[in-house]
C-alpha cells in the first residue's frame, strides 16, 4: 500500500501533557502520552486521505530542529500610550529548518505559527529574531509566556498508508477548473454529510428523480424556508448519480460528477471588474456542457438580484437565453413568495422550469420524520433516546414557532440535540433536554414550555409590580400577556403583542419594557435562584428547574424613532432595495424571540407605520424580493410623549391624567394604525413615595455591581439618604430619569473614594448617610 510521510514536532509542556504539530502545516494532534498524541495527528491524516485522495504530504525535506533566542520587551497599552517593563526576556525558539525538493531553504516555527522560506544559513538566525520580534511585539507579560518553550521538544514521522484504488477500479476524472472553484459535486460524500435524509418524500423523490435522469428538465422547486427542498435535491441527485453510473456503456471510467452546487454570491465572488462575472458564468456554461451536468441553485430569486443594477442585467437575464436554448440544465429552490418576486421582475425566467411543490409536514408526518431524524443521528455514537422525545420536539416548535416550516429548524434542532449529548459522555436524550436545549436557544421560561407547571395571574402581577413602582395599569396589561401566552390563546398569526406606552417621560416606560423583555426572554441556563413561577407548581413536577429571568440585551431590539422620520426613513429601517437588509431586519432575523422597542414612535416618517401596519397586522414583513421577515414571536412595544405637553401632565401627582394620552395618541395615529395595537397603556406621573421607592431599588442595584459583589461588602442605606435623593433625582419635567446621575454623583462616586482609601473586611456592612456636606460613609 502507498504511503505519505509527514514530519512534526512533539512538545510535552509544563503539565505534562503533549502535542505534535506537523510542519507545514500547523495541524496539531494532542493527547496525554507522546504516542496518543502522535496518533492523534496520525489519525486525522488517514482522515484526510480518505476525504481528498488527492492530498499529498507537504515538501519539507531533511527536517533539522534548532533553537534560536530572541529577546523581546514586553509592554502595556494605556490610552494613549505605551509603558515597556524594565527589562528585554529572553524568548527561547524552538525552529525546524528543511529543504525542499527544488533545494530551496524551508524554516517552520511551529508553536508560533510562522513558515518561511529563506536564501542561505548565514540570513536565517536574523530572520527568527525578525519574526518571532514581530509576533511578540505589543504582548504583556503573561501574554509573552503562553509562547514559553517546551519541556521537551523532538522530532517525529509519521507514516500515514494512502488508499489505493482496487484491482479494475473506476479511473478518477478530476473537476472542471471554473466549477471547481464556484460550486461544489452534490453527489460528493462530503457534501452529502452535511444533510438529512428526505424521510417521508419518497412521492417528491420519484418525481424529482423522474424529471433529471428520464426528462433531462429544468426544474424549480418551491417550498417554504425550512420545508427541505435542499435535502429532496441532495437526495434525488444521488439515485440519478446511481442510474446513470449504472447505465454509463463505458467500463473502466468513473461517471463524472453531473450535478454542482453553487449560489450567486459564490459566482460573483472577487470579480472586481466590468466584464469578470460574466465570463465566468459562460467558462462554467461551457464546462458543464462538456459533462452533461446540471447547475444546482440553493436560491433562484439571488440570481435575479444579483450581478449588474437590476434584473435585466442580473446573471439570470444572462443564464435565460441558456436555459431556452437547452444549452444549460438547472435545479433551483425557490419559495412561494420569491417565486411571485421572479414572475414580477423577470417575467420569462420562471417559465423555463418544471415546477415541483415540496409542502410542509403535517404534524403526523412531522413527529415521524423526527423520530427517525434521531434515531439516526444517535445511532452512530451509541445515543440512547428516550420515548417522547420526537414528541416534544414537534410540539414546542408547533406551538412557538408555527410559521417555520417542517422539517427545517425542527430536524437541526434535534440533529444539534444529540451532538450535545455525544459530547456529555452519551447522556440519554431525554424530553427534559428538548425542554432545556429550547429555553436556551429561545429564552422562554420552562414557566411557558411546560403545561404540567401553573401559573397565577398574582404571581405574574406581584412580578411586575416589584420591578415597575406604581404603575398598575401597567402591570395589569404586562400580567395579561403573560397569561394568554401561557395559555396559548394568542394568535399564531401576529405578535404575542402589540402596545403603546404613553404618559409623561421618566415614568418608567421603557422600564416596563426591559421588564417584559425579562420576563419572557431572560431565562439564561445559568440561573439557579428560584422564580416567582414555582410557587405554583404542582408536587408532582416540584423538582423542574424554573431560571429566573435576568436582563439581556440582546433581547431587546431599542430602535429611537426620531432617527427614521426623513423622506428615506423606511430603507434605513428596513433596508433599501438592492442593498442588505436593514438593522431591524438583522435583528429580528438573527433573534426572533425578542422585544422591539419603538421609542417615540410619534416621531417616524408617514411610510414607517406604512411599513408597521404590516408587521401588526400579519407578523411579517416582505420585502420587494419576496424575502420574508417574521415578527410572530417578537414582542412590540411603543412608547409616547403624545399629551405630556399639557400642564396636567407636569409635576407630580394627576390621578386623572390617562384619558389626555390616551386622546393625543388617537388624534395623531391614523385610526388603522391604532386599531392594529392590542392595547395603549398609559403611565401616571410619578407620586413622591413612587420616587423614593424607585430611589431604594437604584440603590440596592449598587451592591451588585462588581467592586461590592467580589469584596463581600454590605451597603446600608439610611432614610435621611433616600430622602435627599428622591429630592434632588426628580423632576417635574423630565421625571425620575434625573435620579441615575445624582445617584453616580452624589453616592457612587464618594463611595468609592472612601472604598480605596479604608479598609473593609468581606462580609463587613458599610453606612451610607446624608450629611450637611455630601454622603458620609461609616464602618458598620
Amino acid at each position: 500500500m502507498p504511503t505519505a510521510r509527514y514530519h512534526a514536532l512533539l512538545c510535552r509542556d509544563a503539565a505534562g501533557g503533549f502535542s505534535a504539530i506537523a510542519l507545514d502545516l500547523g495541524t496539531t494532534g494532542f493527547g496525554a502520552t507522546a504516542n496518543d498524541a502522535r496518533d492523534d495527528l496520525k489519525e486525522y491524516f488517514r482522515w484526510l486521505h480518505r476525504k481528498e485522495q488527492w492530498t499529498t504530504a507537504p515538501d519539507f525535506g531533511e527536517p533539522e530542529l534548532r533553537w534560536f533566542t530572541v529577546a523581546v520587551r514586553p509592554e502595556y497599552r494605556g490610552a494613549n500610550r505605551l509603558y515597556p517593563t524594565d527589562a528585554e526576556v529572553p524568548v527561547r525558539v524552538p525552529c525546524v529548518v528543511g529543504t525542499r525538493k527544488s533545494g530551496q531553504h524551508t524554516a517552520d516555527l511551529p508553536l508560533l505559527g510562522i513558515r518561511f522560506d529563506y536564501p542561505n544559513r548565514t540570513e536565517l538566525e536574523k530572520l527568527v529574531e525578525r519574526y518571532v520580534s514581530q509576533k511578540l511585539e505589543g504582548l504583556t507579560p503573561e501574554q509573552v509566556g503562553a509562547y514559553l518553550p517546551p519541556i521537551e521538544a523532538e522530532l517525529l514521522e509519521i507514516v500515514v498508508p494512502v488508499p489505493k484504488e482496487p484491482p479494475g477500479a473506476l479511473l478518477t476524472i478530476p473537476p472542471p477548473p471554473t466549477l471547481a472553484r464556484v460550486a461544489e459535486p452534490v453527489g460528493d460524500r462530503a457534501v452529502r454529510k452535511g444533510y438529512a435524509r428526505a424521510w417521508g418524500r419518497e412521492t417528491e423523490l420519484t418525481a424529482l428523480v423522474r424529471k433529471l435522469h428520464h426528462e433531462k428538465a429544468n426544474v424549480l422547486l418551491v417550498g417554504e424556508s425550512g420545508a427541505g427542498k435542499t435535502t429532496l435535491m441532495v437526495d434525488a441527485v444521488k439515485e440519478a448519480e446511481k442510474k446513470a453510473l449504472a447505465e454509463d456503456e463505458r467500463p473502466g471510467v468513473k461517471h463524472k460528477r453531473r450535478f454542482w452546487l453553487t449560489s450567486a454570491g459564490r459566482i460573483v465572488a472577487g470579480m472586481k471588474y466590468l466584464g469578470q462575472w460574466e465570463e465566468r458564468v459562460e467558462s462554467v456554461i461551457a464546462e458543464l456542457g462538456e459533462l452533461g451536468g446540471v447547475l444546482c441553485v440553493e436560491r433562484l430569486l439571488e440570481l435575479v438580484r444579483a450581478g449588474g443594477l437590476g434584473p435585466t442585467d442580473s446573471i439570470a437575464a444572462l443564464l435565460v437565453p441558456y436555459l431556452a436554448r437547452g444549452e444549460l440544465r438547472m435545479i433551483a429552490e425557490v419559495t412561494p413568495a420569491e417565486l411571485d418576486a421572479c414572475r414580477r421582475l423577470m417575467p420569462g425566467l420562471p417559465d423555463l422550469f418544471q415546477i415541483v411543490r415540496v409542502e410542509p409536514f403535517d404534524r403526523a408526518t412531522a413527529l415521524t420524520v423526527i423520530d427517525r431524524q434521531l434515531e439516526a443521528t444517535a445511532s452512530g455514537p451509541g445515543v440512547e433516546v428516550e420515548r417522547g422525545t420526537g414528541e416534544r420536539i414537534v410540539r414546542l416548535f408547533r406551538r412557538f414557532m408555527p410559521y417555520a416550516a417542517f422539517p427545517g429548524p425542527a430536524s437541526a434542532f434535534a440533529r444539534q440535540l444529540v451532538d450535545t449529548h455525544v459530547k456529555q459522555d452519551k447522556k440519554p436524550v431525554t424530553p427534559g433536554a428538548v425542554v432545556d436545549q429550547f429555553r436556551r436557544q429561545t429564552g422562554l421560561p420552562e414557566l411557558f414550555l411546560r403545561d404540567e407547571i401553573t401559573l397565577r395571574r398574582e404571581s405574574a402581577l406581584d412580578w411586575f409590580r416589584a420591578r415597575v413602582i406604581d404603575q398598575p395599569e401597567a402591570c395589569e396589561a404586562a400580567a395579561n400577556i403573560v397569561m394568554t401566552v401561557k395559555a396559548g390563546l394568542n394568535d399564531p398569526t401576529r405578535p404575542p403583542a402589540v402596545m403603546l406606552f404613553c404618559g409623561p417621560t421618566g415614568v418608567g416606560k421603557t422600564h416596563m419594557a426591559q421588564a417584559l423583555a425579562t420576563y419572557f426572554f431572560g431565562h439564561s441556563e445559568s440561573a439557579e435562584p428560584k422564580s416567582t413561577a414555582r410557587k405554583e407548581v404542582p408536587p408532582s413536577v416540584s423538582s423542574l428547574r424554573v431560571p429566573p429571568p435576568e436582563f439581556r440585551a440582546d433581547r431587546l431590539i431599542r430602535l429611537d424613532m426620531s432617527e427614521y422620520g426623513g423622506f428615506d426613513a423606511v430603507y434605513r429601517l428596513l433596508g433599501p432595495p438592492r442593498g442588505e437588509p436593514g438593522e431591524l431586519v438583522k435583528q429580528v432575523r438573527r433573534q426572533p424571540f425578542s422585544l422591539l422597542l419603538l421609542d417615540e414612535i410619534e416621531k417616524a416618517a408617514a411610510d414607517v407605520f406604512d411599513a408597521l401596519m404590516g408587521v401588526f397586522d400579519e407578523g411579517r414583513l416582505t420585502d420587494q424580493y419576496g424575502r420574508v421577515t417574521n415578527f410572530r414571536s417578537t414582542i412590540i412595544v411603543m412608547t409616547s410623549n403624545l399629551g405630556s405637553g399639557t400642564s396636567r401632565a407636569v409635576g407630580f401627582g394627576g390621578e386623572n391624567t390617562g384619558a389626555q394620552y390616551q386622546d393625543a395618541a388617537m388624534k395623531f395615529f391614523r385610526p388603522e394604525f391604532f386599531n392594529r395595537m392590542d392595547a395603549v397603556v398609559t403611565f401616571r406621573p410619578l407620586l413622591p413615595a413612587s420616587v423614593r421607592a424607585i430611589t431604594r431599588r437604584e440603590l440596592d442595584a449598587i451592591a451588585k455591581r462588581e467592586g461590592l459583589a467580589r469584596s463581600g461588602v454590605n451597603v446600608h442605606w439610611s432614610e435621611a439618604l433616600v430622602e435627599h435623593l428622591a429630592a434632588i433625582g426628580f423632576d417635574p419635567r423630565y421625571g425620575a430619569r434625573p435620579l441615575q446621575r445624582a445617584i453616580e454623583r452624589e453616592v457612587v462616586a464618594p463611595l468609592a473614594r472612601w472604598l480605596l482609601t479604608n479598609h473593609t473586611a468581606e462580609g463587613q456592612t458599610v453606612r451610607a448617610d446624608w450629611a450637611s456636606s455630601g454622603c458620609a460613609f461609616s464602618s458598620a
